[in-house]
């Protein structure tokens, strides 16, 4: 019997040291392991948060930078064509309302796109917005073959409409104000050296190529293309549904040629792609006279 007094007593000094240390106390732990991991997480959706509202700030500005470029571009072109169309008309370069006229509008108005691109580029330092690069043999082919798929969408998409009773308006640049076989030749070489290079210089290079920067790829080119089909309605006549429909067929187009930007990385090709695709529309035209 005397032989175990000294070992309860040990043990008693133990369970006194291990509730003094709090190591003893299970419960107790449990109840600051909980308010610890409630913390945390509290902590990690307030990150998250945090993060979420950022890039939603982040694609808001990416958006309000894409409108303001556009709207850049087009007020630059409206600024410039008509007084150089004036001043070639006065020097006698070129007869008002003629052929010769109606080009040369639109290469000025396409090289006001051009200097607003520029501007913006160098304002903004964001010269990487712009992917370009040299055609390979290869890519020479993806040209030819996206002219094709695009021409493809354009009347599938006109005899899906058909087919439900919707035609679409009329776009004015393939209205020629004199004879329409000269007009339509020379629109072909401006169609692939001026208009689809630049356009895709402009929506696809910096506008998608900026959404790029706060969005996926499918909002991005949807968005770019959306912003693309708008720019061509005041340019359409016809009733209102049917300018509607002509934007619709363009925004398809676009996306069309936003996805050739995405898999290729070079505004070259998309550029020429998009040239060659007017310039086939002008030869069916200039074919059919």
């Amino acid at each position: 019997m005397m032989s175990d007094a000294p070992t309860d007593r040990g043990a008693d000094a133990d369970a006194d040291a291990d509730a003094a240390s709090g190591t003893g106390d299970p419960v107790e732990g449990d109840v600051d392991a909980e308010r610890s991991g409630g913390a945390d997480a509290r902590s990690g959706e307030s990150a998250e948060l945090l993060a979420g509202l950022a890039d939603s700030m982040e694609g808001f500005a990416r958006l309000v930078s894409a409108v303001f470029v556009t709207v850049f571009a087009l007020v630059v072109a409206s600024a410039i064509t008509g007084p150089v169309s004036s001043l070639a008309v006065s020097a006698g370069l070129v007869d008002g309302g003629t052929n010769a006229w109606q080009v040369l509008r639109t290469v000025v108005q396409f090289g006001g796109f051009l200097l607003a691109v520029l501007g913006y580029l160098a304002f903004t330092a964001e010269w990487d917005l712009v992917r370009l690069d040299r055609l390979s043999a290869r890519e020479g082919g993806i040209v030819v073959a996206a002219a094709l798929g695009l021409l493809t969408l354009q009347y599938g998409a006109l005899f899906a409409l058909a087919e439900i009773g919707v035609a679409t308006g009329q776009n004015q640049a393939v209205v020629p104000p004199g004879d329409p076989a000269t007009y339509y030749l020379a629109m072909i070489v401006v169609s692939i050296l001026v208009v689809g290079p630049v356009e895709e210089l402009l929506f696809r290079g910096v506008v998608q190529g900026g959404l790029r920067r706060a969005f996926d790829a499918a909002p991005a080119i949807l968005l770019a293309s959306l912003i693309f089909g708008v720019v061509h309605l005041p340019a359409i006549e016809g009733a209102f549904v049917e300018r509607v429909a002509y934007v619709g067929v363009v925004v398809l187009l676009g996306c069309l040629l936003g996805y050739l930007y995405e898999r290729t990385d070079n505004v070259l090709i998309p550029g020429l792609a998009h040239g060659t695709y007017n310039a086939v529309i002008y030869a069916v035209l200039w074919a059919g006279v």
